[in-house]
């Protein structure tokens, strides 16, 4: 049994758990998107919460709990700023996939969480790798659900490999507007 004497409520001290793990997944979140799985410990992360790494520890066991869990956020996002696909118009739902990686760009500044750990897969635990794997596979469903423009509709997995590709590019000549030249269709 947990004992937390300066805490009025059990409901009280769940809600500064769920505060200390959300915090701890948006610094590791962070530190992820911009070094790798392998560029950040948890010191780093319980620094940058301004807690003891062991308390990262308590949350997550290991750093494949972490980033499993991370993974998993990652996807959950995205299933919800994406929506239905059966409830979108023709040709929109490659726009909205396309608007995920545009504001992991333009907005955070950052690259796709689940990009960066498939680039290193050999190198992940089963558990992250999994994960990593069900986020492409779910942006693949998604676009094979969407209703297809009556022209010129893109393969799913071709349109995401383009969107990786642009923000891999984009990022590296730290030039945004490459983005959006990458995903530009040749005139027929």
């Amino acid at each position: 049994m947990r004992v937390k004497p300066y805490l009025s409520t059990d409901r009280e001290a769940d809600m500064i758990e769920t505060s200390a793990r959300e915090q701890i997944l948006d610094a590791a979140e962070k530190r992820a998107r911009m070094t790798g799985y392998h560029g950040f410990s948890f010191r780093d992360v319980a620094d940058d919460v301004g807690i003891k790494s062991s308390s990262v520890h308590y949350h997550f066991p290991t750093k494949g709990d972490l980033c499993e869990a991370l993974a998993r956020r990652y996807t959950v996002r995205a299933v919800d700023r994406l929506g239905d696909p059966r409830s979108l118009a023709p040709g929109e739902g490659p726009e909205r996939v396309a608007a995920l990686f545009r504001d992991a760009l333009l907005i955070e500044d950052r690259m796709c969480l689940c990009g960066l750990f498939g680039s290193q897969r050999d190198a992940l635990p089963t558990q992250v790798a999994t994960t990593v794997a069900a986020f492409f596979q779910m942006i693949l469903d998604y676009l094979d659900a969407a209703p297809k423009a009556s022209r010129g509709s893109q393969n799913p997995a071709a349109l995401l490999a383009r969107l990786e590709g642009a923000l891999i590019l984009a990022r590296t000549l730290n030039n945004p507007s490459l983005f959006e030249d990458a995903l530009r269709e040749p005139a027929a």
